[in-house]
């Protein structure tokens, strides 16, 4: 990567945590994005060639797992069943807390889920990222009705499953129980996917 694209990349990054500060500090709603470029010291205008929108801004965290599903079939190793090689990329991110599935007790990650999930137009807005991953992890696995079909049970499978865990850990339980839980209820729901899916168990 060169000089350009790590500077863009750094941009995006910047704005975006400063956004998020002032979005927990006063909510999504009393931020306006000028405010926003203003902290950020960039005009409006430069803002919006970063961010197509206001829900953007929060929603660059996702930004990197559009086509992570897909990249994980596409990755597989030679042998591996497509729901398999997804199976263990979940169980891996449970065990690293990766705030993705949803087993992480840190407080800013709490806080960003409580915003997320608490603003109607970021949730509309996370369902058209949610849908650019099904349609990259369709590709992924042929592109037909039945890839399709299959995409869209994986990745509400994966949304299902950390919306679970998050909602656990925000209540208040031991995280050390809810990872243990975690682990248990993706090998069920893999395992249910993998018998539903049987061709994608295939090479």
């Amino acid at each position: 990567m060169g000089l350009r694209e790590r500077k863009k990349l750094r941009m995006y990054q910047d704005v975006s945590d400063i956004a998020i500060s002032l979005f927990l500090e006063k909510g999504f709603e009393r931020v306006s994005v000028a405010e926003v470029a203003a902290a950020a010291e960039i005009s409006k205008p430069t803002l919006f060639r970063y961010f197509s929108s206001k829900e953007d801004l929060v929603l660059h965290r996702f930004a990197d797992h559009r086509s992570e599903a897909a990249r994980v079939v596409g990755e597989r190793r030679p042998g591996q069943s497509a729901t398999d090689a997804l199976r263990l990329h979940f169980l891996a991110g449970i065990e690293r807390s990766d705030p993705v599935t949803g087993v992480n007790g840190d407080p800013q990650v709490l806080a960003f889920h409580r915003l997320l999930y608490g603003t109607p137009s970021l949730v509309a807005r996370l369902y058209e990222y949610l849908e650019r991953s099904e349609a990259a992890l369709a590709a992924a696995l042929g592109g037909d009705l039945e890839a399709r079909l299959a995409a869209g049970q994986i990745v509400a499978v994966q949304r299902i499953l950390a919306m679970d865990n998050w909602r656990r850990i925000a209540r208040g339980e031991d995280i050390a129980k809810v990872r243990r839980d975690a682990v248990v209820a993706a090998e069920s729901a893999f395992a249910r996917l993998a018998a539903g899916l049987p061709a994608y168990e295939m090479e």
